[in-house]
């Protein structure tokens, strides 16, 4: 068990075989160590990819993106959710579903932010059905950058995410792979962590 199963079978809250609750420490109040773990294992995997760029969406994205990026040395772009009275022109823009909130949102980045000669690395929070992922994807595609591939903090192997995003050529890197969970235990595929 890597220690991003460990903090989630000590801290997460299963509330149905598809909902994970792990605001303790990801979505509402952040462990900065355990952020920190995470960035320098996102870090270690993808070192060798020659990343310009780190691009997530928010909010829960960013903290896992910033300490990578700190590892990285490089900046990190966030996708807005919500218009900004700032951010009106030169935007690069998706539409993405969330199954958790039930609603679509229009998720944009200033182009000024990729440009064609970067090599991004998404990383989310987690990846369930890809839409998000796909999403961020689309926004790269839209400023002729190159994804390096997806850093995910926590998958739900049992949804379609990881192969709509594999059956695209994207190589995902994922710290936690939930094969299974319900009120009674989580279980995991295979850890894939390399440091702890």
């Amino acid at each position: 068990m890597n220690f991003l199963e460990k903090k989630i079978c000590d801290e997460g809250i299963v509330l149905s075989p598809s909902v994970l609750k792990v605001d303790s420490f990801l979505n509402h109040q952040i462990d900065p160590e355990l952020m920190l773990q995470i960035g320098t294992e996102f870090a270690d995997r993808f070192k060798n990819e020659g990343i310009t760029k780190i691009v997530t969406i928010e909010s829960s994205g960013i903290a896992p993106a910033v300490f990578a990026g700190l590892k990285l040395s490089v900046p990190i772009v966030f996708a807005r959710k919500k218009k900004s009275l700032t951010l009106t022109d030169g935007l690069l823009t998706s539409s993405v579903y969330s199954f958790t909130k039930q609603e679509q949102n229009e998720i944009s980045v200033a182009k000024k932010f990729i440009q064609p000669g970067d090599r991004v690395l998404i990383i989310d929070d987690f990846l369930a059905h890809g839409e998000a992922a796909l999403g961020l994807a689309e926004l790269v595609d839209q400023a002729h950058a190159t994804i390096a591939g997806f850093g995910i903090v926590i998958e739900k192997s049992f949804q379609v995410g990881r192969q709509k995003l594999e059956d695209q050529g994207y190589r995902v890197e994922s710290i936690a792979r939930i094969k299974e969970m319900d009120t009674k235990g989580i279980t995991f595929i295979l850890s894939e962590v390399m440091s702890s």
